[in-house]
């Protein structure tokens, strides 16, 4: 018998070397194609979850889907993936010396349609920003893409003062939550 098959929903490679980490190999990789713009005065948990649940949602694959979205907010503020070089820098001088959150949701569905899903919670406080900083971080363009105009698996751990929570979760796939939907659904992991 042939295990079943997984799609992870994502073209996030930091997503797919931490599922490696499960020792989970994910037989497809297809980024779901959705608006990801939020509602109206959406706040940031409701919307990481929405995200995760569009995601799974979209895929018309067979098996397995496992889907997720991060999001940073600072209080109800959702920040962008950033696309420019300006959005990054406004970000990051927000977040300079601030605590923000970072949510990640994991969703995954299961052959029968049947949702599970995870919300994931960290806390992350920036040390005071320097221009210089700001300036070396943003040539190095790991921003780009980026939730929050950050990757913390990059330069960018270097400028974390202190963080509460999982380095995975704000990474974009909280390995505790992911392996535990995979259990729960069946899906053979060690």
């Amino acid at each position: 018998m042939s295990a079943p098959h997984l799609t992870l929903a994502s073209a996030s490679p930091r997503r797919r070397e931490l599922l490696a980490r499960l020792g989970v190999e994910p037989d497809a990789v297809t980024p779901a194609d959705i608006d990801e713009t939020p509602e109206d005065s959406e706040p940031p948990r409701d919307y990481a979850l929405r995200m995760g649940r569009e995601k799974a949602l979209a895929l018309d694959a067979a098996g397995y889907v496992l889907a997720g979205d991060t999001v940073v907010a600072c209080g109800r503020r959702i920040l962008p993936k950033t696309e420019t070089e300006a959005e990054a820098r406004a970000c990051l001088k927000l977040l300079s010396g601030r605590r923000h959150v970072v949510l990640t949701s994991v969703v995954l569905r299961a052959p029968d349609g049947t949702l599970r899903e995870r919300l994931n919670e960290n806390t992350v406080r920036f040390k005071n920003l320097s221009d210089e900083e700001i300036a070396a971080y943003l040539a190095s363009g790991e921003w780009h893409g980026k939730a929050g105009g950050y990757a913390i698996q990059g330069q960018a751990e270097a400028l974390i003062q202190w963080m509460r929570g999982s380095h995975s979760g704000v990474m974009g796939l909280p390995l505790y939550e992911t392996r535990a939907l995979l259990k729960a659904a069946g899906f053979a992991i060690g």
